[in-house]
């Protein structure tokens, strides 16, 4: 009973850390991108820029992340990254130097790996030593709340007549709030697991990794596009204005449940080819609005994208923990190199493009193009996975033919 209640608490503490350090410190930008453009004269490409900085900033979070080997460190790093998210959003009021913001987009970029790196890898890892089930859905709920969350903060905001400034204080001070479970309940590295549990590594061959690492980089392109723009694209639709963060929530009520949906699906068929399916629906979702901008097709898009694009994270992420039991970290940052190398691009090649064009079509269909390039490096990975089969059957039958 005392094991499920610690269980339960390090599952919130993950979930409160998704919404402070990515729901306010990532996904706040795209819902108050439309108006900070009303009001402070941001243009798409300046805000395609602030993105990437953000991205960018996410990338170093990364790379500090994979090259900390003492999880004492990480266990602090993550607690500093909480406070950094609350002084990020904070301090955007006090400027509307678009030079300022990008520092401070960046900063919040690097706090954002806290949630989805570092998190991750010490409830995984604290899940392994406890005897339970090695996998993120729980934990990953958090990425779809975190988008509900700070989705109705803002419409209540608006509700109120708040202007951007008033908006970016109120993520603060809920941000406030929200750390404080993730502060108390991360579990610390030292934690004792029930049975002094030691994990035997089995880390996949070069090509793999590879391929693994491209197949991904085209999924950090997919999802950066719609999770940063959908809230402007939905708002520049005729009909549609004051839409926006209704979309951005349809996406957050699909992506909450998302991970533990796809967590079951991948036990059942294997998780390159629940990986697969969900790269070929969050590429339909992507491109739906750019074919048809009715409100129905923004909706099943919303839908498509906020039920995919999370479970591409926890999977790959959970197949971390299978390959490096031991330090799942080790995996998570390799892969999230490629993740995040596609995110620095994106943005900025988007917001060029929808200023060249006066909409978000064509950044919508190249998004979609490569999210489906991802699905032929997953092809080429499950070939890869049942030559491994059949070599471990064949070796597996020349034993029991000697003996």
């Amino acid at each position: 009973m005392l094991t499920e209640l610690t269980k339960s608490r390090v599952y919130f503490a993950g979930i409160c850390s998704l919404i402070v350090t990515v729901g306010v410190a990532r996904f706040s930008y795209s819902l108050l991108l439309p108006i900070m453009q009303d009001s402070t004269g941001l243009t798409e490409s300046g805000g395609g820029w602030l993105a990437t900085t953000n991205f960018m900033g996410y990338m170093l979070g990364v790379l500090i992340a994979a090259s900390l080997h003492n999880l004492n460190h990480k266990y602090s790093l993550h607690r500093i990254y909480l406070i950094l998210s609350v002084v990020t959003s904070a301090a955007m009021v006090l400027t509307t130097d678009v030079a300022t913001w990008a520092v401070l987009r960046f900063i919040a970029g690097v706090c954002a790996s806290g949630g989805l790196i570092i998190a991750s890898g010490l409830i995984l890892k604290w899940l392994v030593k406890n005897n339970h089930r090695a996998e993120l859905g729980i934990h990953f709920t958090g990425a779809g709340l975190s988008i509900i969350v700070t989705s109705l903060l803002v419409e209540a905001m608006l509700a109120m007549s708040a202007d951007w400034q008033q908006q970016w204080l109120a993520l603060a001070v809920m941000a406030v709030i929200i750390a404080i479970p993730a502060w108390l309940w991360m579990p610390h590295p030292s934690t004792e697991g029930q049975a002094g549990v030691t994990a035997k590594d089995n880390p996949p061959g070069k090509a793999f990794t590879s391929m693994m690492m491209l197949a991904y980089f085209c999924a950090g392109y997919g999802y950066v596009v719609s999770s940063t723009f959908i809230v402007d694209i939905v708002e520049g639709i005729e009909g549609l204005q004051g839409q926006g963060g209704f979309a951005f929530i349809l996406v957050g009520l699909a992506a909450t449940p998302a991970a533990l949906v796809w967590d079951r699906i991948a036990r059942n068929v294997g998780y390159l080819k629940a990986l697969l399916a969900a790269y070929i629906l969050q590429a339909i979702g992507i491109v739906l609005p750019a074919i048809n901008d009715s409100l129905f097709m923004v909706i099943l898009s919303a839908l498509l994208f906020g039920g995919t694009f999370i479970a591409c994270v926890s999977l790959v992420l959970t197949m971390a923990g299978k390959f490096y039991p031991s330090n799942p970290a080790k995996f998570m940052g390799t892969m999230t190199l490629a993740y995040g190398c596609a995110q620095i691009i994106a943005p900025v090649c988007t917001g060029y493009l929808a200023e060249a064009f006066g909409n978000y079509d064509l950044g919508l269909y190249l998004s979609a193009a490569v999210m489906m390039t991802g699905t032929l490096f997953l092809f080429g990975l499950l070939r890869i996975e049942k030559n491994a089969e059949k070599q471990k059957n064949l070796r597996t039958s020349s034993n029991i033919s000697v003996h």
